[in-house]
């Protein structure tokens, strides 16, 4: 199984290449940045896990800065958003930004998507939250056509453009893999319709287990003609307990990527140390 660890990078942070070197050397696979463009006062929509929203969404950088400064300063460990938030970003230009960083990174960038839970943020794109969902389908298969068509062109009902001419392509083929969080039953049948994994939301109010949530994710994928295996599912804020990752390693869960602080190295790197002897007693 898999590891990643994914930070709310910001000045008062690790740095990113920082904690991309640390994580590297201990063996993990994956590093994480996550997005919020800003924050508005107003709240129409409650924060997804409950209570007040944390001072480091507020903060935040922007992922593909961070991760190129992560890439930048390892050689093996793979790079991901996690998550990106397309329905606030225009398609042309985000393509450019995923194919850069791929093509920086030496094809190690993972990009994980969202389709975004803050209605005021989004509405401050001039984005419509109750359209979010067909707006963020649209998005990807215009970036995919892009990414692998050398003349591309997209008409959609959000997203529209003639012929059209962009480099760099990705260097994976034919692109970077896209993984889809959210929550059940919704994301899991957007990562089977446009996606390549599946990151299901595991909140408070989440009311499947994970236990129940794979084989039916993977029954959905078989349904619809996509092979199950194809699919991977990356499960993220969890702890270090040996017993119940060994039981998602045997569920057949792909990855598993524990949420760091914004801290610094006096407090993170401890944690790390006590991660890597985890993954060690996983995976043998």
């Amino acid at each position: 199984m898999k590891f990643g660890a994914a930070m709310f990078f910001t000045d008062y942070s690790m740095t990113p290449a920082a904690l991309a070197r640390a994580l590297e050397d201990r063996g993990f696979e994956s590093v994480w940045a996550p997005e919020h463009s800003h924050i508005p006062l107003s709240r129409k929509s409650p924060f997804v896990y409950g209570g007040e929203l944390p001072k480091k969404y507020y903060d935040v950088m922007d992922p593909f800065v961070t991760l190129a400064a992560a890439a930048a300063a390892t050689k093996t460990i793979n790079i991901g958003t996690g998550v990106c938030l397309i329905t606030q970003r225009d398609p042309i230009q985000t393509a450019k930004s995923v194919a850069s960083l791929d093509r920086i990174s030496g094809g190690r960038f993972l990009f994980g998507i969202g389709n975004g839970w803050n209605q005021d943020e989004m509405e401050d794109h001039g984005q419509a939250f109750a359209t979010r969902h067909k707006l963020a389908r649209e998005r990807i298969e215009a970036m995919k056509a892009i990414w692998t068509q050398s003349k591309a062109e997209y008409h959609g009902e959000f997203v529209n453009f003639d012929p059209m001419m962009t480099w760099p392509k990705p260097m994976q083929k034919p692109h970077p893999p896209i993984l889809v969080g959210g929550a059940f039953p919704y994301s899991a049948r957007r990562a089977i319709r446009y996606g390549d994994g599946w990151m299901p939301q595991m909140t408070a109010t989440a009311t499947t287990e994970l236990a129940d949530l794979v084989p039916r994710f993977r029954q959905m994928a078989a349904e619809a003609g996509r092979d199950p295996d194809s699919l991977p599912i990356s499960v993220w804020g969890r702890a270090p307990d040996v017993d119940a990752l060994k039981r998602y390693r045997d569920l057949g869960v792909d990855r598993v990527v524990t949420s760091l602080e914004p801290e610094k190295e006096d407090t993170i790197l401890p944690l790390l140390d006590h991660w890597a002897s985890v993954i060690r007693a996983v995976n043998g």
